[in-house]
């Protein structure tokens, strides 16, 4: 009786750690991956073989393929397949890809609307493929559920990566807002969508009040979460018809939950995911690589528990590209996607890539794979050394403009000239770049031959020996801190902008002080 009373009780035991494990075990993945797109071309044919051949040779264990019809898809997948490379379905939710023009004809009321009232139908959002669909109308669920079946019946596909399951970007990161001459410090009506007549009927019933009569809107932490509500529900609709096909779910969100709740009102720490691959772009941020250390250690905790984490990456053809990785490996990340292969250029960037690759796979083979096991993020900018350089280089750059532009080799000079010089190698964030790029401007074949002499004085005038007072916080408005600080020699301030988006340093700007520049140019150029 003793023994079966001991049985039962070890069996018990077993069962709960059973148990226990399923609910904290994540499978493993393939660790490394690329997104890439097929778009078949009779006039010039794909290589299927090739390509992906490619990949495998670079270290690669899987594709996220974006193709126009599952036709396309049942076309690559035996290719990807021949060469060990497991093939993931990179599909657009909310924004329409290939049947965008039909869903205009035919719906133009589902369509996503901004604080201004105006429809993504006949207006753009930075754009002209922005066309995003209301997350909370039935008809659009029912829709997309459709168009996600057609994908989770092709055989080969194991996952279904979602992307564009979002509203449009209130905030985008902030080395894109040249390209559109904007600056988003804040969020503004115009970009601010999630305003269509059904949605907002849908909170009013819910809570009582419209949110468009409120002073300023973006303030309502109400409003703003259930419009990411209204995505959540979405994709775990989404994810319960994936999972009935036995396949996995997966998306490529931003960077963190926190972040993309702001930006975008993704909050992906919500979503019934198998794997997350985060788009962690330094690039389109601070360019610093401890953008992705930061990143990665919040996604670690904010992530849904059951969900394996991959870093998104940009690929880069140099060292940066495993000081990336090392960064996204060394703060939790289990595997990783690049954006995208093609980057990769230099074959021995490729050779180094499957080397890297290769240990990666090993180390966690033997259980060897290790992390920094550091859990808070440091907030503060001026902490951050990389992101300070880069700061004090675009103050030396428009510092040492300013100097040149009263020398007497450029007194004569059109103001107008110099800028349209400066203008794109003050994009630069090193001194190395920035003169590069200055030099480049006055060489064949793209550049003006006639700026010659002009470039020579600006680049021998750059010096990268600034003083500067402190630096003085002037305001803050929401989770942006406004610094000023002068240069002492010139005595122009400066505008130092540090955006938090999420509660980690998400990207920072410098611009000269409109008045003390301009007095610095007419004092000493004698107007």
């Amino acid at each position: 009786m003793k023994n079966v009373k001991l049985l039962s009780v070890l069996l018990v035991v077993l069962l709960m750690i059973s148990c226990k494990g399923n609910k904290t075990e994540i499978p493993e993945y393939p660790m490394f991956w690329t997104w890439w797109n097929y778009r078949p071309n009779p006039d010039r044919p794909v290589n299927l073989d090739s390509a992906f051949r490619v990949m495998k040779e670079t270290g690669l264990d899987g594709v996220i393929l974006n193709a126009q019809s599952p036709e396309d898809y049942r076309e690559a997948i035996p290719f990807a397949n021949k060469h060990g490379l497991e093939v993931y379905a990179w599909w657009w939710g909310l924004n329409l890809e290939h049947d965008r023009a039909d869903v205009i004809r035919d719906h133009p009321d589902w369509f996503s609307v901004n604080r201004l009232g105006q429809s993504l139908v006949d207006t753009k959002a930075y754009v002209d493929y922005y066309k995003f669909l209301c997350p909370a109308l039935p008809e659009v669920r029912e829709y997309l559920k459709d168009k996600i079946r057609k994908l989770c019946e092709i055989e080969g596909l194991n996952a279904i990566v979602i992307d564009y399951t979002r509203f449009v970007d209130v905030i985008l990161p902030t080395t894109l807002w040249p390209r559109y001459g904007i600056v988003q410090d804040k969020e503004y009506p115009e970009w601010d969508y999630g305003y269509h007549p059904y949605l907002i009927e849908k909170f009013k019933n819910k809570f009582g009040y419209d949110p468009r009569e409120l002073e300023d809107p973006s303030t309502d932490d109400v409003w703003l979460q259930f419009r990411c509500d209204q995505v959540t529900e979405l994709v775990n609709e989404l994810a319960e018809v994936v999972h009935s096909y036995g396949k996995k779910m997966s998306a490529s969100p931003f960077p963190t939950p926190a972040m993309s709740r702001r930006m975008v009102r993704q909050d992906w720490g919500k979503w019934n995911l198998d794997i997350v691959f985060p788009m962690i772009y330094k690039n389109f941020y601070t360019y610093d690589v401890s953008f992705i250390s930061d990143c990665t250690i919040e996604n670690v905790k904010t992530k849904n528990s059951m969900t394996a984490l991959f870093a998104g990456l940009t690929a880069l053809n140099g060292p940066e590209m495993f000081e990336s990785m090392d960064a996204a490996f060394n703060h939790g990340a289990e595997g990783i996607c690049i954006f995208t292969i093609g980057s990769l250029r230099d074959p021995e960037i490729r050779s180094q890539f499957k080397e890297y690759a290769d240990n990666k796979r090993e180390e966690r083979a033997n259980g060897k794979l290790t992390t920094t096991g550091i859990t808070q993020v440091d907030t503060n900018p001026f902490n951050k050394d990389v992101i300070m350089g880069f700061v004090n280089t675009k103050i030396a750059a428009h510092t040492s403009i300013a100097k040149a532009t009263v020398s007497p080799e450029l007194r004569k000079v059109d103001l107008e000239t110099i800028e349209s010089i400066t203008r794109t190698p003050l994009q630069a964030n090193t001194a190395e770049d920035y003169i590069n790029r200055l030099k480049t401007s006055a060489e064949p074949p793209r550049g003006r031959t006639e700026w010659q002499p002009i470039v020579d004085v600006l680049v021998n005038s750059f010096s990268e020996n600034i003083k500067l007072d402190e630096y003085k916080l002037d305001h803050q408005f929401g989770t942006t801190l406004y610094y000023l600080v002068r240069e002492q020699d010139t005595g122009i301030l400066f505008h130092v902008d540090f955006y938090l988006y999420g509660d980690l340093v998400s990207g920072w700007s410098v611009t000269p002080e409109t008045e003390s520049y301009n007095a610095f140019i007419q004092k000493n150029r004698g107007h």
